[in-house]
């Protein structure tokens, strides 16, 4: 599979690896391959070839988001990391997918331009981000984005502007439609005070520090909160904190994490998620939304 890969000479290609390494929960066993496409017409190409091959693939940011299984992943995983062009212009933000978020609003911020300062703390690509639409302190992707370079499934650059995407809370029209891959994204920011931006930016990550587990491996919150409530609290009522599932802990911090403490598999951090769902539905009747997707 390897050698055909590179044969096409689409970019560089990682043999058999090791999702753990790719993944900020650090489980997962093992996949086929991971493809970087270093173009546009590489990507299209190598899409041609796993369809063609009828061959599983997937896009893979930052793996911020994605919790692999312990067993092999029958199928190819693209990183957009190549696609990182980033043009500023004013307040025009032109930036590729695989560029990386925390470091994008580091970047605007020192240049006086605000309204990313709420993405300075989320590990993901600037595609994962609109994928999901990735948010924090009441704002989004959805407030930014005004239009997205995307490929099709017929392979058609098509420009889906703000509207299009149908930008909701922690959803997108990408993530309805996966078959549609992000390739670049224009973002309107706006004029503000570098020092005031990076003060605001320091003073949120002091408070992640204080109260959330940033010192273990995890993907960020694991539920949607429900409507009118948090599920952090309701996890925490369930008497929950603390408890764990082999090495995954739910965090004494912040009960709407759960944390590798302790060399967790992919299916100690899954059970532990499917149990709270269930025991928050048996005493709430609330269905709580995992917003961490399980790729088998």
């Amino acid at each position: 599979m390897t050698e055909k890969l590179k044969r096409l000479h689409v970019g560089k290609v990682v043999n058999n690896p090791l999702m753990k390494d790719y993944t900020t929960y650090k489980v997962g066993g093992r996949a086929l391959a991971i493809v970087y496409p270093n173009s546009i017409k590489n990507l299209i190409k190598l899409l041609k070839y796993l369809k063609e091959n009828k061959i599983k693939h997937k896009i893979l940011g930052n793996g911020s988001n994605l919790i692999f299984s312990d067993s092999m992943y029958e199928g190819v995983l693209i990183k957009l990391d190549e696609f990182n062009k980033l043009e500023i212009s004013d307040t025009i933000v032109t930036v590729g997918a695989g560029y990386n978020l925390i470091k994008l609003s580091m970047k605007v911020a020192r240049l006086g331009l605000a309204g990313l300062e709420f993405a300075s703390g989320i590990p993901g690509t600037v595609g994962g981000a609109i994928f999901m639409n990735a948010g924090a302190y009441k704002s989004d992707m959805g407030y930014i984005i005004s239009e997205v370079k995307v490929l099709t499934p017929d392979f058609d650059i098509i420009t889906l502007y703000n509207k299009d995407l149908d930008f909701h809370y922690r959803t997108s029209f990408l993530q309805k439609h996966p078959d549609y891959i992000c390739l670049e994204a224009k973002m309107i920011l706006k004029k503000g005070d570098a020092k005031e931006i990076m003060d605001i930016i320091a003073d949120r990550k002091q408070r992640r520090l204080l109260t959330q587990p940033l010192e273990y491996p995890s993907a960020g919150s694991v539920f949607r909160n429900p409507e009118n409530d948090f599920a952090g609290r309701l996890i925490e009522e369930l008497g929950y904190k603390g408890k764990n599932i082999g090495g995954a802990y739910v965090s004494e911090k912040h009960a709407n994490f759960i944390v590798n403490k302790n060399n967790a598999t992919a299916t100690d951090v899954r059970n532990l998620i499917k149990e709270i769902k269930k025991k928050i539905k048996e005493k709430y009747n609330i269905d709580l939304i995992v917003e961490q997707e399980f790729v088998d």
